[in-house]
């Protein structure tokens, strides 16, 4: 399992645009928590990241949006600092969907 952050940003200018914003949001959800806006922590398998990256691929137009993923070497909770207001956080724990 490794633990990854995924940050995207989707042009929105166009109706088109707001649905693809739509489904990258959804898909994300179906692997992780969201920890903001265009956030999510997620902790994946290998299979599971590189089913994430084909489904966020297929979804986004590359000439004008943009999705990051950050893979961490340990757990996500080690590399987390937070100032402010901290949101409660389900990564790792088990999921019914």
């Amino acid at each position: 399992m490794m633990d990854v952050l995924v940050t995207y940003d989707i042009n929105t200018q166009t109706p088109e645009g707001q649905r693809r914003l739509a489904r990258v949001a959804s898909i994300c959800e179906s692997y992780g928590t969201r920890m903001q806006y265009s956030v999510f922590e997620c902790r994946l398998s290998e299979t599971r990241f590189q089913r994430l990256w084909t489904e966020l691929a297929e979804v986004i137009d590359p000439y004008v949006d943009s999705v990051n993923f950050y893979r961490f070497p340990g757990v996500l909770a080690d590399a987390r600092h937070t100032l402010g207001l901290q949101k409660a956080r389900n990564l790792g724990k088990p999921w019914i969907l």
